[in-house]
């Protein structure tokens, strides 16, 4: 079935994407007056990398901001943007206070004095970090979500999936537009139920659309983590930065029936340890004086040399010494999830690998989440605002999502008139191949898996310049040969998703090639 044209709509501010950091843009951005749009293209708004967060988000702790400063940058190898991280340390606590606990009613776990309970993940040298349980990420989804849905300036679009920005030099029939600056001024969108792609119209657009997770073989991201927000951008003229720093989670379950479970870094916090398949406790060999609280990147290449060492194909995570928290009350659905597959977690140990977890790179954007072109914005995930550097200190990426797509929000609200309405009505609909190509779904299917096992054997954890070259080669081949297909065949999720994978894989890629200095979590082997 031809793909339909649909109603055109108008927002003051289209917000693409439904985690932490859209929704608190969207508001934001209601809150100064503004009609909102927030497209998903998932089924359900709580789909989303945020409602899987488990550890918890930065707060307060011992040292206030000077010392959670200086963990940021030891973490992030001193490339970080020393604003951006005073940014975020300086506002993230108001805003957990006003937005997350006060107006969204996020019940964080207290800590029986009073006060909230502060556990410790990995490169922080105290106690700051609140939580609810283990389920701090769905906590906090499920609280802004129910403080949205009560703006009626917010309408929400899911099963919607944005297939390109529209700027004015690219897609306006008037000639001379192509010589006035580029603007974004809305996007198309692909209704998958009615199968029908709509003009949203917004002289602000938001990009909050995750990360690159499912671009790897082994992932702790959503499947809708397609790095489609990175490729929509490059594709408008947005820069690209700091793509080669992607980090990878240590700990993710390792089991035949479970796909995309992550074991909290909280969870070594408490006291758990690595351990190889020979029973051995291996982290002080690669870091002595952090041990298993050594910074991510370190301690998911230990992992991956241990399990080269060992021949085998996970570690385990030993908590059974854990003695501060009872492990099944403070870790639920981890204990929940091990029980499952027949572990029980204080009593045995867990099974893990390390997987694709978070993209510290992505679309450059100043302190006001502003790109390079005007009326687009980025935030969250798919956003580079600097606070992370080369490396991301755990539970920072919440807390980043909620102060930038809050101070993104407000700003898009506020900046300026509308828009041009002889632009938007020059703006043509939305226009399908004729005849089209049916798609074949394996063939498809081995594309991305082509895409995925690539990007995780060449530009995985440990790279080298012989993996990166031939990785460029295969993808240089297979992005005309996608482009291709997308504008021939029948318009799909799966087919806008492909399109972007293999864009996106291979601006990781180039970058990874550009930079011949290990840093955080891009390493590449001499020779």
């Amino acid at each position: 079935m031809t793909a339909q044209v649909g109603p055109r709509r108008e927002f003051d501010v289209l917000v693409i994407g439904s985690g932490i950091a859209g929704l608190a843009a969207a508001l934001a951005a209601a809150g100064e007056g503004r009609s909102v749009a927030v497209v998903s293209k998932e089924g359900e708004l709580s789909e989303c990398n945020t409602n899987y967060a488990q550890g918890g988000i930065v707060y307060r702790g011992e040292g206030g901001i000077e010392l959670l400063e200086r963990d940021i940058v030891s973490a992030g190898c001193a490339i970080n943007f020393g604003e951006a991280v005073r940014v975020v340390c300086e506002e993230g606590p108001r805003a957990i206070e006003d937005i997350l606990i006060r107006k969204s009613r996020v019940l964080f776990d207290p800590d029986g004095a009073g006060g909230l309970d502060l556990t410790q993940e990995a490169a922080h040298s105290t106690r700051r970090i609140i939580h609810v349980k283990d389920h701090t990420g769905a906590a906090i989804e499920k609280g802004l979500l129910g403080q949205a849905g009560h703006v009626d300036r917010i309408a929400f679009f899911t099963g919607h999936c944005a297939v390109d920005l529209i700027t004015n030099s690219h897609h306006a029939r008037l000639p001379e537009e192509r010589y006035r600056p580029t603007r974004v001024i809305g996007a198309y969108v692909f209704d998958e139920r009615r199968e029908e792609v709509s003009i949203f119209f917004a002289p602000r657009v938001v990009l909050a659309t995750g990360g690159v997770g499912n671009l790897f073989l082994h992932t702790s991201n959503t499947p809708g983590a397609s790095g489609d927000g990175i490729a929509m951008a490059n594709r408008s003229g947005a820069e690209i930065i700091n793509a080669e720093y992607v980090q990878f989670h240590p700990t993710i379950l390792y089991h035949r029936d479970v796909k995309r479970f992550l074991i909290s870094e909280a969870l070594r916090g408490e006291g758990a340890r690595l351990m190889n398949r020979r029973g051995e406790y291996f982290l002080e060999k690669y870091n002595p004086a952090m041990k298993d609280l050594a910074p991510r990147d370190e301690v998911a290449r230990a992992i991956f040399y241990e399990m080269e060492a060992t021949d085998a194909g996970y570690v385990f995570l030993d908590a059974r010494q854990v003695s501060r928290v009872d492990l099944k009350t403070r870790f639920p659905s981890i204990a929940r999830q091990c029980r499952e597959i027949g572990i029980d977690i204080a009593r045995e140990p867990i099974p893990v690998v390390p997987a694709a977890h978070y993209f510290c790179g992505g679309i450059k954007v100043d302190l006001s989440g502003r790109t390079n072109i005007p009326g687009l914005y980025a935030v969250g995930e798919s956003a580079c605002t600097g606070v992370h550097g080369a490396n991301r200190l755990a539970s920072v990426s919440l807390l980043e999502g909620l102060v930038w797509g809050t101070r993104a929000g407000r700003d898009a609200a506020l900046s300026g008139p509308a828009g041009d309405d002889a632009v938007r009505t020059d703006i043509p609909d939305w226009i399908s191949p004729r005849p089209e190509e049916e798609i074949d779904p394996v063939l498809v299917y081995q594309d991305l898996h082509n895409i995925r096992s690539t990007m995780w054997n060449y530009a995985g954890i440990v790279r080298n310049r012989k993996r990166l070259a031939r990785a460029l080669s295969d993808f240089n081949y297979l992005s005309h040969r996608v482009e291709k297909f997308y504008r021939q065949a029948r318009l799909t999720r799966t087919i806008i998703e492909l399109r972007n994978a293999v864009l996106t894989a291979s601006l990781i890629i180039r970058a990874a090639q550009a930079n011949r200095d290990s840093l955080g979590c891009h390493f590449v082997e001499k020779g």
